[in-house]
This record gives C-alpha cells, structure tokens and sequence, in this order.
C-alpha cells in the first residue's frame, strides 16, 4: 500500500478563511456604543417654549414671539448635530409647546428671561464655536427683552 499524503493541516485557504472572517467575528460580538449625552441646547429649546407660553399668558406678545423663534433655531440645531432617522437609536426631543399658565404676570416672564440668559451664559463656554454665535444671540435676545419688559 502506498500512504496518501494529506498536505499540511493548515492550508493556505485556511489561513486566509481564518483571518477574512476574524473582523466579522469581533464586528458581530462588540457591544454597541453607549448613545451620546442628552445635547444641552436641547433643554434650552424646551425652556425657550415654556418662556414664549408665560410670555402668552402674559400678554407679552413681542416677547412670546421672540422666544417661539429662539426654541425653533434652538430645536434646529439639536436636530442637525443629531437627526433622528430610521437609523438613529435617539429619541426624538419634545418640540411640544407646554399650557400657558393661567394669571401670569410680567414679573414672571422677566424672571424667565432672567433664567434663561442665566443658563445660556453659562453653557455658552462649555459648546463649540460653531454653537456659541447662536447661543451668544439667544442670550443677547433674552437681555434685550428684559430690558423692553423693564
């Protein structure tokens, strides 16, 4: 009898076979990443549509106005930096205006204004360039109502 020769127990076409679907293994078993942090303008929007339904209640309506227009360039830019598609696992933000308060008074929208001029100072050295003229305009826009309210 004459013994047959099986070649080398790892053939070349194993080896590749091996390293072509090793990237498929670990593209299959890593976890997906963590979704991103809520984006802070995001809350500056919703605050934005409370202030423009006070401003309502209120009788202020230059000011309502003014502060609808912030939450909608606001909320644009959140859904720029983060489109909510089929793909995206993000949840879409509340662009929903909250009730009017009933018996608001002026007083309550300058304290608003006041709030949110506050709160957008304060992230506007935490966002990038790009973010900071809108944020910078808002803040502006908030301190020239207060003064038109005064």
């Amino acid at each position: 009898m004459i013994a047959e020769s099986r070649g080398p127990l790892l053939s070349r076409r194993r080896v590749l076979l091996a390293a072509a679907s090793a990237p498929l293994a670990v593209a299959c078993t890593t976890p997906p990443p963590a979704p991103p942090p809520p984006d802070p303008l995001a809350e500056l929007a919703v605050q934005a549509r409370a202030d423009a339904a006070l401003a309502t209640a209120a009788g202020a309506s230059e000011v309502a106005d003014a502060r609808a227009e912030h939450a909608k360039l606001l909320q644009a830019e959140v859904d720029r930096a983060r489109p909510s598609g089929p793909s995206s696992s993000a949840a879409p933000a509340s662009t929903s205006t909250p009730p009017p308060p009933s018996g608001a008074t002026p007083d309550e929208v300058v304290a608003a204004l006041n709030a949110a001029q506050k709160a957008g100072t304060e992230l506007l050295a935490t966002v990038p360039s790009y973010r900071a003229g809108l944020l910078g305009s808002v803040v502006a826009g908030c301190a020239s109502l207060v003064e038109a309210m005064s």
